[in-house]
């Protein structure tokens, strides 16, 4: 893998003997405000792909000029640092800060462990799996694209447009929380529609920037929110212990105190299977994580959010009623505790970065739905114009589509809006799951396809790390949490109701998603009447960057175990 070809290119046709071949494009010859897509010219389409893309093989790669130009028109502007911090902190936001709450109410401090730990231990076999097919294809669309060519076209057409209406959706509701959380220091300084208008404006602003503004944000807002929750979970190490100031609720020793009065489980099993789809949503994102960058999950799961939970159960019972309804700031446990450690000043710190990090979360939705837009429309699932790249590597219609979808917050300022808002909820509900059993069934037939094609294991530059039994566990925990929200939609916490209207209606409110689903898929077999290829017919060629024998990659790995103590721990710990 040391031996890599890398190659100059110029916005100029790459010339052989029969003349022109593949357009490239040098993006170092623009200025720098182009670049950075501060002027009139950064608008304009990218002519080509920069075919910067390192590509390891020796002399196994027979037409190097047609395996770079099949780089990704979008280019590559994360630093190492981008992508370590996003991958620990990225995720991190309304899901964990407010969501948990929520969770803690309705399943208890045990069930909200048990639904978080489950989630995540298949969270990180998801992001092993994806790393493993995008490091040796690293394509432009993520997951969908690969579902395309490891699954059937119709299912990648259905995933596809069910990851935009995700994300398109997320995004108003993700404003309005931010605009709920400001209220926390009350609802006279401004009215709520400011708030929104605010907000839009400035993630607007911020994705003119393109790639390289939400790194720059991603890495300063994951470096607060890692702060902020380690800073938190040694308080509350200290809170429960009795450190706590005087005349707070934390002043004397409580240890467990929460888990044998109310009790450890809210709502028995029912309530555990309410909290899963919580847990879930608590994760969206994760599979937004860059190859070079799965390891960082493992921590983000364990430390953050796993710790972080343990320390909320204990300090926080759950009939507390400061958790019940609200979707701010009041409804915070990490804002609830912190108000009755009565330790001053830091509930508020606490808030700002809540209020930072849904913002976080809002540039996810516009960074994530446009670049997955633009890989349906370069594979002909969607209109051509969403395929537009442009020099400051912008999917510009693709990021304008998504962001209009912000103002639907201002629905929530009329009094009908909360129906509207709860169908919109509704909507983004299960989409999550959807994508990661996607990607888990992705990996299950790449490596069938593999292994049928006569290729070893130990060709691949990054091997999962539970291997295609990890991917196996995430198919089938998912179809149990599928289930669970089934039995939680028709039997919901605190019965059924007699009236069939409000069943249907808290049914659908809840599983809103599959039918969708199920529609979209519809649509995709009709339009391109596609079915699974064979494993020995799947295209493992086209876009694929590693070209090493089985020969050269031990040797290769050989090489890495020679190196001192400390870089192989780290490697171990951190990086691929």
């Amino acid at each position: 893998m040391d031996s890599k070809h890398e190659k100059d290119v110029e916005s100029e046709s790459v010339r052989s003997a029969s003349g022109p071949r593949y357009e490239f494009y040098d993006p170092s010859k623009e200025s720098r405000l182009t670049r950075l897509g501060l002027t009139f010219e950064s608008f304009k389409r990218a002519p080509g792909t920069t075919g910067g893309q390192v590509v390891a093989g020796g002399n196994n790669v027979k037409d190097l000029e047609r395996v770079l130009a099949e780089a990704p028109m979008l280019q590559q502007k994360m630093k190492p640092r981008h992508l370590q911090m996003i991958a620990v902190g990225g995720s991190i936001g309304t899901g964990l800060f407010v969501g948990s709450g929520n969770a803690l109410h309705n399943g208890g401090p045990a069930g909200v462990l048990i639904a978080w730990i489950l989630i995540g231990i298949m969270l990180i076999n998801v992001t092993q799996a994806i790393g493993e097919m995008s490091i040796l294809f690293p394509v432009s669309g993520g997951f969908y694209t690969l579902a395309v060519r490891f699954l059937d076209p119709s299912f990648a057409f259905a995933m596809g447009w069910n990851y935009v209406f995700q994300w398109a959706v997320v995004l108003p509701l993700e404003i309005t929380v931010a605009g709920t959380t400001v209220q926390y220091w009350g609802e006279d300084i401004m009215h709520i529609a400011g708030w929104i208008t605010i907000f839009w404006i400035v993630i607007a602003i911020v994705c003119v920037f393109g790639t390289l503004g939400f790194a720059e944000e991603e890495f300063w807002t994951s470096c607060l929110k890692l702060f902020v929750v380690i800073m938190f979970i040694f308080i509350g190490v200290v809170c429960i212990c009795g450190g706590g100031p005087s005349g707070g609720q934390y002043d004397e020793y409580i240890g467990g105190r929460f888990w044998s009065n109310p009790g450890s489980f809210a709502n028995g099993f029912k309530g555990v299977c309410a909290v899963f789809v919580t847990a879930a949503f608590s994760f969206a994102g994760t599979e937004l994580t860059m190859p070079a960058a799965v390891k960082g999950t493992f921590w983000r799961i364990t430390i953050i959010y796993i710790t972080s939970l343990t320390i909320i159960g204990l300090l926080i019972p759950y009939d507390e009623e400061r958790l019940l309804g609200g979707g701010g700031a009041n409804a915070s446990p990490f804002v609830i505790a912190l108000d009755n450690a009565r330790i001053r000043g830091l509930n508020h710190f606490v808030n700002i970065t809540i209020c930072i990090s849904v913002l976080s979360i809002g540039l996810s939705c516009v960074y994530a739905g446009s670049r997955t837009l633009t890989a349906l429309a370069e594979t002909g699932y969607a209109p051509k114009v969403f395929a537009y790249v442009d020099k400051s590597s912008r999917p510009l219609w693709s990021v304008i589509a998504i962001l209009i979808w912000g103002p639907l917050a201002y629905v929530n300022v009329v009094a009908a809006g909360d129906v509207v808002f709860n169908w919109l909820l509704a909507l983004s509900g299960l989409s999550t799951l959807f994508t990661w059993l996607a990607i888990c069934l992705c990996h299950i037939r790449f490596r069938r396809a593999w292994q049928v094609q006569g290729h070893s294991i130990e060709e691949l530059p990054f091997q999962a790390l539970g291997g295609v039994y990890g991917s196996w566990f995430g198919v089938i925990l998912i179809i149990i949490v599928l289930i669970a929200q089934f039995y939680i939609a028709i039997w919901p916490i605190g019965g059924m109701s007699d009236d069939p209207k409000v069943v249907a209606e808290r049914f659908f409110s809840a599983y809103l998603a599959m039918p969708v689903m199920i529609l979209f898929y519809i649509i995709g077999y009709a339009w391109k009447r596609s079915l699974p290829q064979r494993a020995h017919e799947i295209d493992l060629d086209t876009g694929r960057k590693s070209w090493l024998t089985v020969e050269e990659m031990r040797e290769y790995r050989a090489e890495r175990k020679r190196a001192p103590l400390h870089v192989r721990i780290y490697r171990m710990l951190f990086t691929n």
